[in-house]
């Protein structure tokens, strides 16, 4: 069922039958999003013009986001080698572990992961916002809520992740968003993470097989490139983006970090998680089974004590567009990666130093010529006539000073 539409952004009901959830689509024209509240509140479809930018476990999930038989969504507790991965975009509280209560013991849970949330949608002009909300945790004490505002014709969406302190007792958690999306070949692109002066601290965590390596891109990045291991690393030195590219797309995060928090997992900011498949399943990890190439991208927030009713909260952009080259830098309108090449999320018209140059529309790529290297750039978006500040175009041949860090 559709219903009457914003302009420009549709909201469709794919209703749910027994042993089949309701499906939420938002489609803006440029990226339709899949929603299933019922498995955990997760985002489990983000296409780019068609293009699917997410992981999912077909095994599990069809194409339209229905289960596929014999199986049956429900509510999973247990160790990890009962976890249905659905795949897709979900939140969970940090830090995770199995040694006590002060320590998320999931996944699986029946709550947060894998039970139903409540939805709503909201229209306001030019966009629709999606909000799913848990039911309460008695492990953590917590409610999570999940907003996604998407825009029209944007190839980008706004999340709010809340964490409410339902019980009658002070917790203490700290936010953690994690996205799945299928990994490259090893030798091929990976993660890029944005870190401040030159902080390439890395924090080894969840070892399966071996901690993914990283390599130092000059001062302000790290790549986590694609490779045949199954393990996590986490970032202290986080500045506020991480870029994923494979298959042809790229997908950012843009975030805002906390100088003076106190993030869980060594101080980890962002988190980046790869597996491939293997034969038998790691029985240190929970009898966790890889069957697939993936990798997580991570977000966190700072560990919060939360008063009964209090809350914390945290913001990101998610966006996609086409190219998977080495990304420089991320704006909030989109990003820049080597070759002095723009991609863009929000369609409009590139000047440069002041003088138009050239249109682009959202979830493509423009190029640069080589001799505007270090010109300022400027994107005027369509409709609105608003400009947004590129900073300048990056020169290529700085983007090359790698040194690999175990």
């Amino acid at each position: 069922m559709t219903q009457p539409p914003s302009p420009g952004t549709l909201v469709e009901i794919d209703a749910g039958s027994a042993g089949r959830p309701d499906i939420v689509w938002l489609d803006n024209a440029v990226l339709r999003l899949g929603f299933v509240p019922a498995l955990g509140g997760r985002l489990l479809s983000v296409r780019l013009h068609g293009r699917e930018t997410l992981w999912r476990n077909t095994e599990l999930l069809d194409e339209n986001l229905h289960p596929v038989p014999p199986h049956m969504p429900a509510p999973v507790s247990g160790p990890m080698s009962v976890w249905n991965n659905y795949g897709g975009d979900k939140t969970w509280p940090a830090p995770q572990g199995w040694s006590g209560p002060a320590e998320w013991a999931g996944p699986p849970d029946p709550v947060l992961d894998s039970g139903p949330y409540d939805r709503r949608v909201e229209r306001i002009p030019g966009a629709v916002t999606l909000t799913m909300t848990s039911g309460h945790d008695p492990r953590t004490g917590l409610t999570l809520t999940r907003s996604v505002t998407l825009r029209d014709g944007q190839s980008c969406y706004d999340v709010r992740l809340e964490a409410r302190n339902t019980s009658a007792e002070p917790v203490r958690w700290a936010l953690w968003n994690v996205t799945q999306r299928a990994a490259g070949e090893p030798g091929r692109g990976g993660v890029y993470v944005g870190v401040t002066d030159g902080d390439h601290r890395a924090v080894p965590l969840a070892v399966g097989t071996g901690v993914p390596r990283h390599e130092a891109l000059g001062t302000d990045r790290v790549l986590v490139p694609h490779q045949d291991v199954v393990g996590k690393v986490g970032f202290p030195g986080a500045s506020g983006w991480l870029a994923h590219g494979a298959h042809g797309i790229t997908t950012t995060q843009a975030f805002t970090t906390d100088p003076g928090g106190d993030y869980p997992d060594g101080g980890s900011r962002v988190e980046v998680w790869m597996e491939h498949p293997l034969g038998e399943p790691i029985e240190h990890l929970g009898g966790l089974h890889p069957r697939a190439r993936i990798v997580e991208i991570e977000l966190l927030g700072p560990s919060t004590t939360l008063a009964p009713g209090e809350h914390t909260a945290l913001e990101y952009r998610c966006a996609t567009a086409t190219g998977e080259g080495e990304v420089r830098a991320v704006t909030p309108v989109g990003h820049w990666e080597s070759g002095a090449r723009f991609a863009a999320y929000v369609g409009g018209e590139l000047l440069v130093d002041g003088i138009p140059y050239g249109r682009v529309p959202a979830g493509a790529v423009i190029a640069l010529d080589s001799d505007l290297i270090d010109s300022r750039v400027t994107l005027r978006e369509n409709g609105t006539g608003d400009d947004h500040d590129l900073g300048t175009a990056p020169d290529p041949g700085r983007a090359h000073d790698r040194k690999e860090t175990p």
